[in-house]
């Protein structure tokens, strides 16, 4: 049995602290999935279960999906939430396409939302250790001596950070030592930036990246209505980003805030059915799910090469070879991680010595990948990522009478994620 994807849509991706900034990952989850429905022109009663993907997740609210569902689909709908760093939203996607194909759903909603203009900010173990002391306190005196001993250095809130528990090292970090590793230039990664803004800004005007893009009416007076991504920089250039400095290495580095994807808010989602109950509703589907891969690598090692090893097993999976690809969404966490994932699956020695293999697994053509940008131009809400560019890549093979594509994603503590999409 296969999975068909029905029909797919998003917000609009904003910079963290910027338009979208008041509103919550739960919030900007129902506007997308309220919007998905309505698309298909779908009732929430047909709706089996909901799967929902976020990295950052509100503590007061650990499972964002059933918080979505609450709001937007019938009560009874089964709503779980899954995490995988940034490839959250393509595992929400794949666990809605097993359920499918064990036939234990017919309709599921799979995507991801993000709000990095809300991450929980925590306190030092020793502030949390007395307040909770002081919580249990039999009396007014035995708190007020339990809070005595607070001293001012434990006041100060604990800033989270995007880093491996196991190294310390950060996504930027490994990047920047990536980029050395695997003798990625500068130049080369501010081209790719440079192509990353300029497709998306195509995509803009003629109306590609509109297609796919609900718009949000912004609070608190909700007039302003936003309707197309702000990280997208049309007046960028080579000579612009090349004045940027380093970020994680300022003396020797290459990585920068123009070649890297910003912290973002966002939501995307997708409708998944089987074959049978998209005869039922009459309703065409955009492709299905093929095949889908997930991998892992020490994170101490090449921590976002994640992709050079899903994309095989994927293929494998699927029958294909990339040969048979027409279209290839990678995301794009860093210039320098695509560069160096397509450097290592256009590699002999990186497929024999990596992968067990006697040749190359190759890639397409540049002219067939990320057509329209990616994460750097478009912006990257971790948990909603993997959505969009499954309904960018369904979208394009339409476009272009393609047949197969495959996208992929890196994500932390080294995995990799990919999946091979079959057009309609």
């Amino acid at each position: 049995m296969k999975t068909a994807v029905v029909a797919g849509c998003r917000t609009p991706f904003a910079r963290s602290g910027s338009t979208l900034k008041e509103l919550t990952a739960i919030d900007l989850g129902k506007v997308v999935v309220r919007e998905l429905m309505a698309r298909a022109d779908l009732p929430g009663e047909t709706v089996d279960r909901l799967v929902f993907g976020t990295v950052v997740h509100n503590p007061h609210a650990p499972n964002i999906a059933r918080e979505v569902g609450l709001g937007v689909l019938p009560h009874d709908v089964p709503a779980s939430t899954v995490s995988l760093a940034c490839a959250s939203a393509n595992q929400a996607i794949a666990d809605g396409a097993s359920l499918i194909e064990l036939g234990f759903a017919d309709v599921v909603v799979a995507g991801g939302s993000e709000s990095l203009s809300h991450i929980p900010i925590t306190v030092s173990d020793r502030l949390s250790a007395t307040l909770i002391e002081a919580s249990r306190a039999k009396s007014l005196r035995d708190r007020a001596g339990a809070i005595a001993g607070i001293r001012p250095r434990d006041l100060i809130p604990v800033q989270p950070q995007i880093a491996e528990p196991t190294t310390g090292e950060t996504m930027g970090e490994s990047a920047e030592r990536m980029a050395k590793e695997n003798g990625i230039s500068r130049e080369d990664q501010d081209a790719w930036a440079y192509r990353s803004h300029r497709l998306a800004q195509e995509g803009v005007e003629d109306g590609r990246l509109a297609d796919e893009i609900v718009p949000v009416y912004v609070p608190p007076a909700f007039e302003e209505v936003m309707d197309a991504d702000n990280g997208i920089r049309p007046d960028t250039s080579l000579e612009a980003l090349a004045g940027l400095r380093p970020v994680f290495d300022r003396d020797h580095g290459s990585v920068t805030a123009g070649n890297a994807s910003p912290l973002t808010d966002g939501a995307a989602a997708v409708l998944l059915m089987s074959e049978k109950a998209a005869r039922v509703h009459e309703l065409a589907p955009l492709g299905y799910i093929r095949s889908f891969a997930v991998t892992s690598l020490d994170p101490a090692g090449q921590l976002l090469q994640g992709p050079a090893y899903a994309a095989p097993l994927a293929l494998e999976r699927a029958g294909l070879t990339m040969d048979d690809i027409d279209v290839m969404e990678m995301h794009e966490a860093f210039a320098a991680q695509v560069l160096s994932n397509l450097q290592a699956l256009d590699s002999d020695t990186f497929a024999r010595e990596q992968l067990g293999r006697s040749s190359r697994v190759g890639h397409p053509d540049e002219d067939r990948i990320n057509v329209m940008g990616g994460s750097i131009s478009l912006g990257h809400p971790f948990g909603a990522t993997g959505a969009r560019l499954t309904t960018t890549l369904l979208n394009e093979l339409r476009r272009r009478d393609g047949e197969f594509g495959i996208l992929t994603v890196c994500a932390a503590g080294g995995m990799g994620f990919a999946m091979v999409l079959e057009r309609a």
